[in-house]
Order: structure tokens, then C-alpha cells, then sequence
């Protein structure tokens, strides 16, 4: 059974630091397109199709990120551990938002894996952890 189960969210200021964790049973990420997306507060009663990739990395490490982080986060894998991470620094208010992992088994295979892939492209999501950043 394929699960994913993200951590590390939380309430900062401003400049300050988190690190997201997601970690994944079921099947190996390095075989996957990994992906980091969020919600903003006033989205997240839009529905799931609203969420914005973040960050994404393949099989290769090859990664790429939304200009909003460009800079200031860093998607990895920890293949040993199965986990995909997001240090998230210069943190900013509107950074504020739900934050969720993502896999798809297919995307790899068909040469995609970007943050211009649409929510609706993964199919495994994770439940997703709150990070608040206040001014």
C-alpha cells in the first residue's frame, strides 16, 4: 500500500527555517517523479486542483523550482531512507500555505517531472503539514 507522510511543518517568523520531510512506504522513490506542493489558506476551499508545485525531482536529481522559491528552498532525496526533503529558508509570509508531497509512478516514463506538471498529473498525495510564517 502506497503511503506518503509528511512532517516538519510549523509556525515561524519571517527569515527563519524549516525543513519538510516526507516519507514514503509502498515503493522506492528513486524511480518516481517527487514533488513538493502547496495551498495557500485562501485555496485551500478551492479544492485540490488549486495547489502549487513547488518543487520537483527526479530519478536523476535533476530538480526545478517555482520562481516565488527559487533560491531560498531545496528539494533532495534520501533514497536509504525513502524520504523526500524541502528546506525551506528566507522564509516569507506568503510561503504561508498546506504543504504536500507528491509521487507519480508514470511521469518518469514519459520524460515529465517540472513544477509546470499540473496536481492533477500525480496520483499519490500525502496528507500534507501546516507551515505558518508570520511577519
Amino acid at each position: 500500500q502506497v503511503q506518503l507522510v509528511e512532517s516538519g511543518g510549523d509556525s515561524v517568523h519571517a527569515g527563519g527555517s524549516l525543513k519538510l520531510s516526507c516519507v514514503v512506504s509502498g515503493y522506492s522513490i528513486s524511480t518516481y517523479c517527487m514533488a513538493w506542493f502547496r495551498q495557500s489558506p485562501e485555496k485551500e476551499r478551492e479544492g485540490e486542483n488549486e495547489r502549487e508545485a513547488v518543487a520537483t525531482i527526479n530519478s536523476d536529481g535533476k530538480t526545478d523550482y517555482a520562481d516565488s522559491v527559487k533560491g531560498r528552498f531545496t528539494i533532495s532525496l534520501d533514497n536509504a531512507k525513502n524520504t523526500l526533503s524541502l528546506q525551506m529558508n528566507s522564509l516569507k509570509p506568503e510561503d504561508t500555505a498546506m504543504y504536500y508531497c507528491a509521487a507519480d509512478p508514470s511521469l518518469l516514463a514519459r520524460g515529465l517531472c517540472g513544477t509546470d506538471l499540473t496536481p492533477q498529473t500525480f496520483g499519490d498525495w500525502g496528507q500534507g503539514t501546516q507551515v505558518t510564517v508570520s511577519s
